[in-house]
């Protein structure tokens, strides 16, 4: 199996989550199971069928997070320095075309979410940047077309 990596924050938020299932939403589950039950027939129950649903769904991501948590490889990103772009940086980047400016911190996949500025180590945008610096412009294939940008900040920790 391919080691995963990932930072620090998203190793506690991946075993946070888990916790949380098996504490908490496994036990208020059964719980739901147990009282849909004690309303007679289940062929026609709805909420039966609906707590084992969520049973299925909770167990399902309990198992997916306990592979990701065994195969994480935890980087910590305060202990990483340098020019160039890596797993970990921080990357200020300008539109070429728009001049507006964003900033992305490249990631595990597991942790990602572009709306709060962090980026996949597989994204299309995180393979592009890998390896570039400060003043490398950098073309990026994306759904809207292709997309031009100069970097112009680059920084590691947390």
């Amino acid at each position: 199996m391919d080691k995963v990596p990932i930072t620090v924050r998203g190793f506690a938020a991946l075993e946070q989550e888990l916790k949380r299932r098996q504490q908490e939403e496994r036990p208020r589950i059964i719980q739901a199971i147990s009282e849909a039950r004690a309303l007679g027939d289940l062929s026609e129950n709805a909420e039966y069928h609906a707590a084992k649903e969520a049973q299925s769904l909770n167990e399902g991501r309990v198992l997916e997070l306990e592979s990701l948590i065994s195969r994480a490889e935890i980087i910590d990103v305060a202990k990483l320095s340098g020019s160039k772009i890596k797993f970990g940086a921080t990357v200020k980047l300008v539109d070429e075309d728009t001049e507006e400016e964003k900033t992305y911190q490249i990631v595990g996949e597991p942790e990602a979410d572009v709306h709060s500025g962090r980026v996949s180590i597989t994204s299309p945008i995180a393979r592009a940047l890998i390896g570039k610096a400060v003043g490398d412009t950098v073309e990026v294939s994306t759904p809207g077309g292709g997309k031009s940008y100069e970097v112009v900040g680059v920084r590691f920790g947390a």
